[in-house]
């Protein structure tokens, strides 16, 4: 059986704020930094060996990584970054409580990212200025599909730590969940989702790791973080 986890960053400052993120490269919280040490626990205890891991540009996911790795003593085995994995880009609203509709970022606005020395080798007319979940979609998924699931055939187990929007598009095409449904779909901070696939690489269940009660109060309340 083939495995593919995918693990959403644990609490970051400006989620503890309530804070439209996106590509804000904002740390992870105390409680960050255990909930990314408890899924390592988690995946420890279930036996997980991955032969290789993927995550985002963002402070957030690679410290979340880092954790995990390190609790599942797997630090040495091969990494991956890209920027498709990032959070989708909020663009004016980056920074600002969670009651707004987004507006692009201006050209010369320093969240821009085109002044971020990480991106300087993306061509400018990828780089967004502020996304809709579908547009974060669009780009999250190519990468997903071309670079991390073949590598599905070569290791037993992928781990992906990234976002809630970069993942819900790599949830969204393994589910066949519709445009309407995806958007109520609440990933918690660092909760382990596994996917597991058969020999020809087809889905054959997916479960999240830990206790169901708690987990749903966990998604529950990310539901509740844009509302007044």
């Amino acid at each position: 059986m083939k495995k593919i986890v995918l693990l959403r960053h644990g609490e970051s400052a400006w989620n503890r704020e309530n804070r439209f993120t996106g590509w804000t490269d904002v740390d992870l919280t105390d409680k960050g930094v255990e909930e990314a040490l408890k899924a390592g626990e988690l995946l420890k205890a279930e036996g997980f060996r991955f032969g290789k891991a993927y995550t985002s540009y963002l402070k957030r996911a690679v410290r979340t990584l880092n954790c995990v790795l390190d609790r599942l003593d797997q630090e040495w085995i091969p990494v991956e970054k890209n920027w498709r994995l990032n959070e989708k880009h909020y663009g004016v609203l980056q920074g600002l409580n969670k009651s707004e509709t987004a507006d692009p970022l201006a050209e010369d606005d320093p969240r821009n990212p085109r002044f971020d020395p990480r991106y300087a080798g993306i061509p400018d007319e990828e780089l967004p200025r502020t996304e809709s979940l579908k547009q974060t979609i669009e780009r999250a998924l190519p990468y997903w599909q071309c670079v991390i699931f073949p590598e599905l055939s070569v290791h037993d187990a992928i781990l992906v730590v990234a976002h809630g929007n970069s993942l819900r598009g790599i949830i969204k095409h393994l589910k066949g969940i519709s445009d309407a449904a995806i958007s109520e779909l609440n990933l918690p901070t660092a909760v382990p989702y596994v996917f597991e696939f058969d020999d020809k690489l087809r889905l054959v269940k997916d479960y999240f790791l830990g206790d169901p009660e708690q987990i749903r109060k966990l998604m529950e309340a990310v539901a509740n973080q844009g509302k007044k």
